[in-house]
């Protein structure tokens, strides 16, 4: 999962918020701006943090579930090669049998 945009979208968000209701209460523009810039930071810092527990949470799941993948592909590797020896085996008892008919 891209997780890059999450912490603008976050503070974008927050911004927007807060100036629906400093239109509504009618503050002043000092106050409103200092606010504003406060907002802003506080929440992209709290959606730096998010994206980075996001993150890390989908590297664990997507580690594990390949894990998971690598095991399950793994026995199939080994029960071909168990097949192709079995295989090899069975024809060199072929060749065997014909060498001693003739």
């Amino acid at each position: 999962m891209k997780t890059k945009p999450i912490p603008a979208i976050v503070m974008l968000t927050a911004g927007f918020i807060t100036c629906i209701v400093a239109i509504f209460q009618k503050m002043e523009l000092l106050a409103f701006t200092k606010t504003l810039l406060l907002v802003l930071i506080i929440f992209y810092l709290l959606g730096g943090i998010a994206a980075y527990i996001l993150e890390k949470n989908f590297k664990a799941a997507k580690d594990e579930e390949s894990s998971t993948e690598e095991k399950a592909d793994g026995d199939a590797e080994e029960s071909a090669d168990e097949k192709k020896e079995d295989t090899s085996e069975k024809s060199e008892k072929e060749e065997e049998k014909r060498a001693k008919e003739e």
